[in-house]
């Protein structure tokens, strides 16, 4: 995002030249500049279809891609490790995404890392059990809702139904975000 009149970091990182790891450093609102941004460069190069966009994901569609068809803690099972995930303040940084096998449908990194922006505002009481199917979030609020863990949190965070909210206006080294797709 260099070159740009949003005054966008061109390379948002607590730790710089790495660019196998995930962006973060950047804010809900950051989120949102570099989404139009993009949306505008990909339609006007004509690789965008008519009527589609890059955006974040609702926190229910993070939540599902995830869990991945997975009905437990993680989508690999019950229990955490080290062997699983970026997490715990283990290694005190962010790793190269890939580093940690995929999720059941080749997701990486859903869980520790960096924690991901999703576009709800975020409220006390989230829908669960079934048929909860793509609650729709408050249609205001205070709070963004980030989801999935960080390198830095404890691994109960990491759970895939963890969420947590915070200021859109939050830039820290373990916030970032994953790029949806409709």
């Amino acid at each position: 995002m260099s070159g740009n009149s949003n005054s966008l970091n061109p390379s948002p990182s607590n730790w710089p030249n790495n660019p196998n790891r995930p962006v973060e450093q950047v804010s809900w609102d950051d989120v949102q500049i570099f989404l139009s941004r993009l949306n505008a460069a990909e339609q006007a190069a004509g690789r965008l279809p008519s009527g589609w966009s890059y955006i974040l994901p609702t926190e229910s569609q993070w939540e599902y891609a995830c869990r991945a068809g997975t009905t437990t803690a993680y989508s690999w099972g019950a229990t955490i490790a080290t062997s699983n995930a970026n997490y715990n303040n283990i290694i005190g940084q962010t790793t190269d995404v890939g580093q940690y096998a995929a999720n059941p449908w080749g997701f990486f990194d859903m869980h520790g890392n960096v924690l991901e922006w999703t576009a709800d505002w975020y409220y006390a009481t989230y829908p669960n059990g079934n048929p909860v199917i793509n609650p729709s979030g408050s249609a205001s609020g205070s709070l963004r809702v980030f989801r999935g863990g960080s390198w830095f949190f404890p691994g109960t965070y990491l759970r895939s139904a963890f969420r947590y909210g915070n200021s859109p206006s939050t830039r820290t080294s373990n916030i970032g975000f994953r790029v949806g797709f409709k």
